[in-house]
């Protein structure tokens, strides 16, 4: 991690051992569903809060009411470890894959250990809601490795075997890498706002990195396409799960030797050039939950935040 960077970032630092040698072991998955295993509570894919903004768990269901179960890993030490689960919704509820009110209003009261808890977990079942089918042939998958995986259910059925429009394949829970930059020129910094940003709300470009392409070259791509700007000397600061549904963002900064800007009408509403007094400021009405003169900075949750005051600290 980069010098003066917050530590950790929001979905962050999750205190449950994730213990990948428990996912591949049936038996043990099923010794951990049999002795005081828990589940996390979710409405649809927002967390269940308690009244003083704590996640809400439950004990586990019957194996007559069970759904599928994610093994989300393990809470404590040594025998006494305690086996926590998510279940995954029949129905993936409606709503697309950016941040809603209840998500929001989770990464504003849960800690940062909670907060990654809940953050993982939102992205697997929201992976398994969305795979119940395998992509190769269209047959029904199962669960497996303790959620980590999905098989084609024609792996386990030996009549598939010769069945040509049966594959038996594995599918696993995916996660997009997504660039999001700050761009330097000449002591001011490149910022732009999505339509569907709140009013007055600024934040670092950001785009998915696409197959065939480094993180470098996603960086230069998407703030040309976005912006109309060149960029050189590409360096990573720092990255963020984020669980909307699934993206690992990928925080850079760059600098640009032409200041002008030629900007995708059809992605942005706008894009300018903040200096740093206005960026210092917009940051410091953000502590205080308001917009500052110039603009609305990104949410402390956000990586585009960490960027903005990442690039503050510098000088």
């Amino acid at each position: 991690m980069s010098e003066c960077l917050p530590a950790p970032i929001a979905f962050a630092g999750s205190p449950i051992d994730r213990a990948d040698h428990v996912r591949a072991d049936p038996a043990a998955i099923a010794a951990l569903l049999g002795r005081k295993a828990k589940v996390l509570c979710l409405d649809g894919l927002d967390p269940v809060l308690s009244d003083d903004g704590a996640l809400v768990w439950r004990d586990l269901p019957t194996e007559a009411s069970r759904g599928e179960l994610v093994f989300l890993g393990l809470e404590g030490e040594g025998e006494h470890a305690r086996g926590c689960f998510a279940e995954v919704p029949l129905n993936l509820p409606p709503g697309g894959p950016h941040a809603g009110p209840g998500g929001w209003n989770a990464m504003a009261v849960l800690d940062v250990g909670e907060l990654a808890i809940y953050g993982a977990a939102r992205a697997l079942v929201s992976w398994h809601a969305r795979h119940r089918f395998c992509a190769q042939c269209g047959a029904a998958t199962v669960i497996a490795k303790g959620g980590w995986q999905r098989d084609c259910v024609s792996r386990t059925e030996a009549s598939a075997q010769d069945d040509p429009n049966h594959c038996g394949a594995s599918h696993f829970p995916r996660v997009d890498p997504v660039t999001i930059m700050t761009v330097e020129h000449e002591g001011c910094l490149l910022l732009g706002r999505q339509p569907r940003f709140p009013e007055g709300r600024y934040s670092a470009l950001a785009g998915f990195v696409e197959p065939g392409e480094t993180i470098e070259e996603a960086v230069a791509r998407e703030t040309f396409e976005e912006a109309g700007v060149r960029v050189r000397d590409v360096r990573y600061v720092i990255s963020q799960p984020w669980p909307f549904p699934s993206s690992l963002m990928i925080g850079c900064h760059a600098f640009a030797d032409d200041p002008a800007i030629v900007m995708d009408e059809t992605e942005m509403e706008d894009v300018r050039w903040f200096t740093r007094e206005e960026v210092a400021e917009a940051l410091e009405a953000r502590t205080r939950g308001e917009n500052g003169r110039a603009f609305g900075a990104p949410p402390h949750t956000a990586v585009a935040h960490a960027l903005l005051a990442w690039w503050l600290s510098r000088k």
